[in-house]
């Protein structure tokens, strides 16, 4: 089960996305006790995020487009601090 995003990592996470992709919905799910014991677990936590958003800079963009967009938005976080990051990106209506 994903754990409550409460830590720095994630309200990071969450504050670069709002304030790059203005998203109508946001959701930052902290996955790193899924992943004790695997490759690529930080021990301090907060290492594998799912993230679930709405927004209009999505609409027309294939899956891939609002992928990398996503990946622009924290690609400091993910080269120091994330290890894995699950993204699901809909447009409104979608």
């Amino acid at each position: 089960m994903s754990e409550p995003c409460t830590g720095p990592v994630a309200a990071e996470i969450t504050k670069r996305l709002t304030e790059s992709l203005d998203p109508s919905h946001l959701v930052v799910r902290d996955d790193s006790e899924m992943h004790r014991g695997h490759a690529g677990h930080d021990p301090r936590g907060e290492s594998h995020f799912t993230v679930e958003m709405v927004s209009a800079r999505f609409q027309g963009l294939s899956r891939v487009q609002r992928q990398r967009l996503v990946n622009e938005a924290l690609a400091e976080l993910l080269k120091e601090r994330v290890h894995a990051l699950a993204i699901r990106a809909k447009a409104p209506g979608e």
